[in-house]
C-alpha cells in the first residue's frame, strides 16, 4: 500500500479546513464592500441635499433682485444720457409683476419684462416716462431725461 493515499482520508478539522477559512475571507470582504458602497451612497444622497438648498437659495435671491412678488418698477435709465444730434441712445427698463408697460413719447412697442433695452433717436432734449400697470389698478412711474447736444 502506498503510504501517500490513505483509504480512509481524516477530514481536516475546522481550524485547519481552508474552505472555512475562504468562506470567512469572502463574507468579510463583502460586507466591507457593502459598507463602503452604503457610506458613498450616504456621501451623495448629502452632498445632493446641499446642493438642493444651495440652488434653492441661489433661486430666492435671484427671484429677490427681479423684484420678487412685489410690483414696480427694477429700473429705467439711458445709455447714454447725452447724445450728439443724429445719434441713437438706449432706453432700458425692468419691471416686476406688471400686466403692462407704455413708454411716452415712443412709437416702438414695450412690454413687461426684468430687462430690456429699445433704441431712440431724439432730435432734442426729451423726457421719456414709463409707466406700469400690474392689472388691479395700481400705477408706478418713471422719468429720465435724455439730452441732445
Amino acid at each position: 500500500m502506498n503510504m501517500l493515499t490513505e483509504p480512509n482520508p481524516k477530514p481536516y478539522s475546522g481550524f485547519r479546513n481552508p474552505l472555512l477559512y475562504t468562506s470567512v475571507a469572502v463574507v468579510l470582504a463583502m460586507l466591507y464592500a457593502g459598507w463602503v458602497l452604503f457610506s458613498r451612497r450616504q456621501e451623495v444622497r448629502e452632498l445632493e441635499e446641499k446642493s438642493k438648498a444651495e440652488k434653492l437659495a441661489q433661486d430666492q435671491k435671484i427671484v429677490e433682485s427681479l423684484g420678487g412678488s412685489s410690483f414696480g418698477i427694477l429700473n429705467f435709465y439711458a445709455s447714454p444720457p447725452i447724445i450728439q444730434r443724429s445719434e441713437t441712445a438706449q432706453l432700458c427698463y425692468g419691471v416686476s409683476n406688471a400686466k403692462s408697460v407704455r413708454l411716452e413719447p415712443q412709437s416702438n412697442a414695450v412690454w413687461p419684462s426684468y430687462m430690456r433695452c429699445i433704441e431712440v433717436a431724439p432730435k432734442e432734449d426729451t423726457t421719456y416716462t414709463l409707466t406700469a400697470e400690474d392689472g388691479r389698478g395700481n400705477t408706478k412711474t418713471a422719468t429720465i431725461v435724455v439730452k441732445v447736444r
